[in-house]
């Protein structure tokens, strides 16, 4: 049995030695979910909502421990942690609420001698894979549509984090959610998955991650035709428009690239600027990003904290370099802050300018705080190039011309778009992606969709 050394990426500190579980243990899991389920699907719907409202309480009577320990394992700003602790209950709170709207219907006959009912049931047990980036935000989006409707679930966080989800779950189980009906196991990430996607006892697989694994995953899940939701990768255009409020575009713009330290999915990777306002944006925009301050995400102060790893540190680099060497110019940034023997690796936010199509930058997501910008002349020129990857997951715009956010939101292959806004995402509100950015919507009244199965019930002889 191997352990794993959870890390605090601004320091190199060891925060806590976890021990992988076995297969056995794992499977051993597994089976304890399966068996709950068949007592869970039966607890009333308003009973299951009373405690998830409880487990969102639990968290938020104790945010600033689940936002520290969050911080010291993620290296995110410590305000940062704390909306994440606030976005996370929402979908608690949320799904608390929607597990009492599971609505069935009927149906008119065709006859009259017939009635026709149709009800909806958990689908089973759910499993779920969840990234180090959102530790508890992207385990809240699965686990509350899970619960609500009355499915267990299962849970490998990602390694790099795996501390601060799971004190979550544990306060699920403080609040009285029985602890086979949402469980957490750890282990490396193949391995799990491969297990997962094995089980005859798992009936869902639900992933946030790399398009290449979730793609890994959806053929392994095909054995046991295992449903999917599939949250993947991102390389998010932000079109800026001639008429453009500069102000807004600059403040919305740092908002959606840097939040993170650039690791999202969602931010701002492909800057897209009319041509007429690009030096006046540009310039704004690269005095706002000199204002930001990097550091430890513990420190008060800190908008940019560390980058996660080694590799990811390595893949902004080439990223620079390249762009560098196909003639763009860098503005700002392009410093780093390095200790290799304590795995510290810190990057300035980084804003490039004469940015063309040729660069690396603009075909593969950057997962870091570089800025790419570049020039446009027409619309069509400017949704060419946002619609120019496999990946369509967010998208972004400003305009005050509703004819130009009228056009853009009709041409615009992404499955979340933000008019003049940098932050769309919200509990309420279906989140997901087009393309090779996924399967599914997470969040919304059609974030519990994936939860349920459809049972039609034909009686005759009336």
């Amino acid at each position: 049995m191997s352990n794993i050394d959870v890390t605090n990426p601004a320091t190199g500190d060891v925060i806590e030695t976890l021990n992988m579980q076995t297969n056995d243990e794992i499977e051993a899991a597994i089976a304890r979910g399966h068996q709950a389920f068949q007592e869970w699907a039966k607890v009333d719907a308003h009973e299951r909502a009373r405690l998830i409202q409880a487990w969102s309480a639990k968290i938020q009577e104790n945010k600033e421990e689940l936002a520290k320990l969050m911080t010291a394992e993620n290296g995110k700003p410590l305000n940062e942690a704390r909306g994440e602790v606030d976005y996370s209950t929402a979908y608690l709170d949320w799904y608390a609420e929607e597990a009492k709207r599971v609505y069935g219907r009927t149906i008119p006959a065709n006859t009259g001698s017939k009635r026709i009912i149709v009800t909806r049931e958990p689908i089973g047990l759910v499993a779920a894979i969840t990234p180090w980036n959102f530790p508890t935000a992207m385990m809240a989006r699965k686990a509350a549509p899970a619960l609500a409707t009355g499915c267990t679930f299962i849970v490998k966080p990602a390694s790099e984090t795996p501390l601060s989800g799971m004190k979550f779950i544990d306060y699920a189980h403080e609040v009285g959610i029985p602890k086979a009906a949402i469980q957490y196991v750890i282990g490396e990430g193949k391995v799990v998955g491969e297990i997962f996607t094995s089980s005859e006892l798992i009936r869902k697989i639900t992933f946030t991650g790399s398009t290449a694994v979730g793609k890994q995953l959806i053929e392994n899940s095909s054995k046991n035709i295992q449903h999917v939701t599939m949250e993947l990768g991102g390389h998010a255009p932000l079109i800026v428009a001639e008429d453009a409020d500069i102000e807004l575009a600059v403040q919305q713009t740092v908002a959606a690239k840097f939040r993170n330290a650039g690791q999202t999915c969602v931010c701002a990777n492909r800057i897209i600027v009319h041509e007429r306002i690009l030096d006046e944006f540009t310039e704004k925009f690269v005095s706002e990003v000199k204002k930001l301050e990097v550091g430890n995400g513990l420190q008060e102060g800190i908008d940019v904290g560390p980058i996660i790893n080694e590799k990811g540190y390595n893949k902004i680099v080439e990223q620079i370099e390249d762009a560098i060497a196909g003639g763009a110019e860098v503005l700002v940034g392009n410093q780093f802050q390095v200790d290799e023997e304590k795995g510290c690796f810190f990057v300035e936010p980084t804003v490039l300018k004469n940015v063309t199509t040729e660069m690396t930058i603009m075909h593969e997501e950057t997962f870091g705080p570089v800025a790419p910008i570049i020039g446009y002349k027409t619309l069509d020129e400017a949704v060419e190039l946002a619609n120019g990857t496999p990946y369509g997951l967010a998208a972004y715009f400003f305009t005050n011309d509703y004819r130009v956010g009228n056009y853009l939101h009709d041409h615009l292959q992404f499955g979340i778009i933000g008019w003049n806004d940098g932050g769309p995402s919200a509990a309420h509100a279906p989140f997901g992606g087009m393309k090779e950015s996924g399967l599914g919507r997470e969040g919304g009244i059609e974030g519990i969709e994936p939860y349920l199965e459809t049972k039609y019930l034909s009686i005759g002889g009336l």
